[in-house]
């Protein structure tokens, strides 16, 4: 039951527009976030409901959009819903009363302490007609926003999931940054949260689509009829086609949890020998989550680590890094082949650089990147693939030339109008980019006629500390901002086309990132030469 909490130390509701406090509330072992937002002052939850990051150090814009400074998570702060992935849910919000020097708000003592509410989900779809049946085929980060999408905004016909990954959708990232196999921490929802939605999840391949007679496809013979159909298929690992790689025991690609548990596995009891090809975000990640205890070497083909996306520069600096766990690196070097091992041929035992470098290895893990997981369509003669696999579509994720069809995720090429973007087409292989663009569908598909807003490209990853990345740079950058003190791990990078800001990267700098989130999404990014000349982004203020 709703009710009047004392917030303690706060006199008065007299905030500046953008200003924020986090707040106890006296009688309750909980605490809120008094802001004003848009003019209006009132209380929210004060966590991120993603990874439970302190909203106060957040970035809230004139628009009354509060970006967390972690992961770019984005809440309305007028109704506490999500405007940006990857949190799922909600934030409560608490109007706030002066009253003889002090101020109050009115809430449910159990939401209080929660700090997060639900998203409405419930649906009872019983008796809709099958002509607004909406079938998902994915079971990722994607289709988890397409699903939660739907339901958020009202939508009551049948909904179908059709996934052959064998479990609910899960926080991807926590595979490669820690090996993590536990479904009851991976799994972002449960059972009985899809089934109170009516939600029916089908654990099965998809093999082939007709797009005329709208029918998918399944591995097992089944067919299922749809009026709109979403593709969120992912990614398939690449492997190499080298001498031993696609025979040999104790080689692995990572993608999902039986990969993961495969590798944990072979690692046992650690004191493996561990050679990791690729220095990609991937790569890197599992090198450092699994170099305590075992011996990690690296290969990359490039001068120095991410350089293809961070740069020379700034792969030096995220290197070091993971040199600090023990990592050693063959850089600008090549892979002839894999050996198999002379205690147990079956297994990998070394592999062999182009130089004549052996490398001694018990385990042997490709990071060399993914290709849409599109098969399922590469005899289908009504729709066209790109060259590298993906399906174009247009700023909804419409598929172009196909009616009623969606693609989403690593899968998509889609108009990017971001700084720089112009919109030319881009394939985006982020979690955040998947989830924003299942809710852009969801959006489109129970609301057609309103325009898709544009989302900013966010990621993280865990590279012996946390570097945060916003905007996108698929199409080139031709000079580096970098400020800060990359000495002591406390930098920002920007990437500039031009004078065109396209994209930044940051450790040690929060909320450096959540701020230039919201100043791309609203075209306010500063000029190459003005932070060439010093400018901090944060001196900027809310962005507006």
């Amino acid at each position: 039951m709703a009710q009047e909490y004392k917030l303690k130390g706060i006199t008065s509701l007299d905030l500046q527009p953008g200003e924020k406090h986090e707040v106890e509330v006296e009688g309750l072992d909980a605490k809120v976030l008094l802001l004003n937002a848009a003019g209006k002052t009132q209380a929210i939850g004060p966590r991120c409901t993603h990874y439970g990051a302190p909203l106060v150090k957040g970035v809230l814009g004139h628009n009354g959009k509060l970006t967390c400074p972690w992961h770019g998570a984005c809440f309305n702060t007028t109704t506490g819903d999500i405007e940006n992935a990857p949190a799922l849910n909600a934030l409560p919000v608490f109007k706030a009363t002066e009253r003889d020097g002090a101020v109050y708000i009115t809430g449910d003592a159990e939401t209080i302490k929660a700090g997060n509410r639900k998203p409405k989900f419930k649906c009872k779809v019983a008796g809709a007609p099958l002509s607004d049946k909406v079938v998902i085929v994915g079971g990722g980060s994607g289709a988890l926003g397409a699903v939660e999408g739907l339901r958020e905004l009202g939508f009551a016909g049948p909904v179908t999931m059709i996934t052959n990954e064998g479990y609910l959708p899960i926080d991807r990232p926590k595979l490669s940054k820690t090996l993590m196999t536990d479904l009851n921490k991976l799994q972002w929802r449960d059972a009985e949260w899809f089934k109170s939605g009516d939600i029916d999840i089908v654990q099965d391949e998809v093999v082939g689509v007709d797009f005329g007679g709208k029918t998918v496809k399944t591995k097992s013979g089944q067919q299922y009829p749809y009026s709109r159909l979403v593709l969120a298929t992912g990614g398939t690992p690449k492997l190499l086609p080298l001498q031993g790689f696609q025979v040999l025991d104790n080689v692995f690609t990572l993608r999902n949890v039986r990969d993961a548990e495969n590798i944990s596995k072979a690692i046992g009891e650690k004191g493996k020998k561990i050679v990791i090809i690729g220095s990609s975000f991937i790569g890197m990640e599992l090198a450092g989550c699994t170099s305590d205890g075992n011996d990690v070497t690296i290969i990359g083909m490039e001068k120095e680590p991410l350089e293809r996306v961070l740069g020379e520069k700034v792969g030096a600096l995220v290197k070091k890094n993971i040199e600090a766990k023990g990592v050693k690196f063959y850089m600008s070097a090549g892979v002839e082949k894999a050996e198999p091992s002379t205690s147990d041929p079956s297994k990998v035992g070394s592999v062999h650089l182009k130089d004549g470098t052996k490398l001694d290895a018990d385990i042997v893990i490709l990071g060399v990147g993914v290709s849409p997981a599109t098969e399922y369509l590469k005899e289908n003669s009504v729709v066209r693939l790109e060259d590298d696999g993906s399906l174009k579509v247009d700023e909804n994720f419409s598929v172009v030339g196909l009616k009623d069809v969606y693609a989403i995720g690593d899968i998509a090429s889609y108009p990017y109008h971001g700084p720089g973007g112009d919109g030319k087409y881009v394939r985006i292989e982020h979690y955040n980019v998947a989830q924003n663009a299942g809710r852009t569908v969801a959006n489109h598909i129970v609301h057609p006629n309103l325009q898709s807003e544009f989302f900013t490209p966010v990621f993280w990853s865990a590279l012996g500390a946390q570097l945060r990345y916003c905007g996108n740079s698929y199409h080139g950058w031709d000079d580096l901002v970098l400020q800060g003190e990359p000495d002591q791990g406390k930098w920002v990078a920007y990437y500039a086309k031009g004078e065109t800001v396209v994209a930044m990267a940051s450790m040690g700098k929060d909320p450096v990132m959540a701020q230039c989130a919201q100043m791309m999404q609203l075209n306010k990014m500063p000029s190459k030469s003005q932070l060439k000349d010093g400018l901090d982004v944060l001196s900027l203020g809310p962005p507006q």
